[in-house]
């Protein structure tokens, strides 16, 4: 009896069956370029998913390594997002660190299981105006969540993003710090301006570009303004998921928001597989795409990572400048674990303003002691 060929093995070998030396050298070049425009994101979205730079920083090495090993096509480029951010600061928020990263352990598993029962296909009956709505209010969050750090103040933190935003015009504001907004406004500057001046700046990373310029005028001049601070040198973090046997008593707890997060990482990933998908004419293999990222889902947490996805926005940089195979994705995750072992300090230098932040919620401290105690 004939026993089936994996599929992860089958897409490598038609993947690079016919590999060369001219695809090495556009997956090294797609690989930098998504690097570059993933190193911002990864830092926003660590903070934005209610953990730390560093946190996001780790997340986009590993999921970049491990997820696109694995990945069902070789496009997929993977990570911390801002569709996941919204959702993550409501559970860490809740549950504290601890709570937040066995949430992640726990949709991993969800994920692998929907994979390996070759379920990938029930995503699809999820209608398309849900989807839109969803991702539509999750922008809206992410940008009232950005304010306060745009704006260098600090305002009383709300449940809701909606009694956020109205707080800013019911309640006198602090004192605006206005080099964080210039921080901010040149970044935003770059990434508009550049584009709409420059022909062919569709291959510039202007995200990376306005984030390296806001640094240096922030360092050079000598602004008083809220940095990142220091990020390690490595891959594993000292806040890390370290199992306990008391663990299990908070499954019960974190089931409903472990099932969202791995419902919406479901979501995420396949959708970021149908655009690329039509980009490149490659179809992706839906099941093996969720058992890849069930794995890196089910890694990350051991090694201080927040649950990622797979990134349309990178993917598409990936796709745009070349990329032919998943290489793209590990020489990405490869050159942001070389920019974190030999560039942290200037890294560290980044204001906040400039690379944005999450949403602000009260936190329950009763309960986060509890479960950090349980």
């Amino acid at each position: 009896m004939a026993i089936r060929q994996p599929d992860i093995v089958r897409l490598w070998r038609a993947e690079f069956r016919h590999y060369s030396l001219s695809h090495a050298q556009r997956d090294l070049v797609a690989g930098l370029t998504v690097a570059a425009v993933a190193l911002p994101l990864a830092l926003a979205f660590g903070v934005a998913g209610g953990s730390t730079p560093a946190a996001g920083l780790v997340t986009a090495i590993i999921a970049g390594l491990v997820i696109g090993l694995l990945s069902g096509a070789p496009y997929q480029i993977s990570g911390a997002t801002g569709a996941m951010s919204a959702v993550l600061i409501v559970v860490a928020d809740e549950y504290g660190p601890r709570g937040l990263w066995i949430a992640g352990l726990m949709a991993g598993v969800m994920i692998l299981a929907v994979g390996l029962f070759s379920l990938g296909r029930i995503i699809n009956f999820i209608p398309a105006p849900v989807i839109t709505g969803f991702t539509s209010g999750i922008a809206l969050t992410i940008a009232i969540g950005q304010i306060d750090n745009y704006l260098g103040i600090k305002t009383p933190a709300h449940d809701r993003s909606s009694d956020k935003l109205i707080g800013y015009f019911t309640h006198a504001l602090p004192p605006i710090n206005w080099n964080a907004v210039i921080s901010g406004g040149v970044v935003m500057a770059v990434m508009i301006i550049v584009p709409a001046v420059f022909a062919g700046a569709q291959r510039i990373p202007t995200a990376l570009a306005g984030v390296a310029l806001a640094t240096a005028l922030s360092w050079s001049l000598g602004w008083d303004v809220k940095t990142i601070g220091a990020i390690p040198r490595g891959i594993i973090l000292d806040d890390r998921l370290t199992p306990r046997p008391s663990d299990i008593h908070l499954v019960s707890h974190l089931l409903a928001p472990a099932f969202a997060i791995a419902l919406l990482g479901a979501i995420e990933s396949l959708l970021c597989g149908v655009v690329a998908g039509r980009m490149t004419r490659q179809k992706l293999a839906v099941n093996q795409e969720l058992i890849a990222q069930g794995i890196g889902n089910i890694l990350l947490p051991f090694f201080g990572g927040v649950p990622a996805t797979a990134a349309i926005a990178r993917t598409s940089v990936g796709v745009k400048a070349g990329g032919a195979t998943r290489l793209v994705s590990i020489i990405h995750a490869i050159a942001l674990l070389l920019g974190a072992m030999f560039f942290a300090g200037l890294i560290g230098h980044v204001p906040l303003a400039a690379r944005g932040a999450g949403p602000q919620r009260n936190p329950d401290p009763a309960l986060r002691h509890r479960l950090a105690n349980e």
